[in-house]
């Protein structure tokens, strides 16, 4: 028998009270960006390797296709920000919001987050395949169609998530409640669905797994 999964407790980012305006307009490999508010911008294209980002704040900024592979980044809310196929791959997050973000096609791929939340972002077609989530809260965002192949998924919850045709395969799912999600169909085999929790109505979209055909 699974037990279902307590909400996780999330650290909240450690940040101070009045953090100063920044701008950054280019990254370099290895920079440290720290202490501060960077708002109403744009970061053009650029690829920059190992670099560390603490106690910032970023809002309504876009970020371009930016590669920043290695990343770390603690203490940190992104707040309207578009990170679309931004290149976050074997990155490190800890203590980490990411609040109302368009996240289409993010590369999250090798990536271990700890303390993080997403909270009605939109992450469609993002790359997540083998992140390693701890105590990371899913609310009100989509995953369609999103990679997340032989993910490792521990003190993790989904709420009001769109999970449609995301493809889950190699993923334990085990203790995972998805019964308040949305989907019509998942990528993934009946071992690892074996345990996860789902509501009544959801049966019929799985059903397909088993070979099971539902006559109207």
């Amino acid at each position: 028998m699974y037990k279902k999964s307590a909400k996780p407790k999330i650290t909240e980012p450690n940040l101070p009270s009045d953090l100063p305006l920044l701008g950054v307009d280019s990254i370099q490999d290895e920079e440290v960006i720290e202490l501060g508010l960077i708002q109403d911008s744009r970061i053009p294209f650029q690829t920059a390797e190992n670099i560390v980002i603490s106690q910032a704040i970023f809002r309504n900024v876009a970020f371009n296709h930016i590669s920043l592979p290695n990343a770390k980044l603690t203490d940190i809310i992104f707040e309207k920000c578009d990170l679309s196929n931004v290149d976050f791959s074997q990155c490190f997050m800890d203590r980490v919001r990411l609040n109302n973000c368009k996240l289409i096609g993010i590369n999250l791929t090798e990536a271990s987050l700890r303390n993080i939340v997403f909270d009605n972002c939109n992450a469609s077609y993002g790359v997540l395949r083998y992140f390693d989530c701890k105590k990371v809260e899913f609310k009100n965002t989509s995953f369609a169609e999103a990679d997340m192949y032989t993910a490792t998924l521990n003190d993790v919850s989904f709420t009001h998530c769109n999970l449609d045709k995301a493809q889950l395969s190699g993923t334990k799912l085990a203790g995972i409640d998805l019964s308040t999600c949305e989907f019509y169909q998942l990528a993934l085999t009946p071992e690892e669905l074996r345990g996860m929790i789902i509501a009544p109505e959801q049966a019929i979209a799985l059903a397909g797994i088993f070979g099971v055909v539902i006559k109207e």
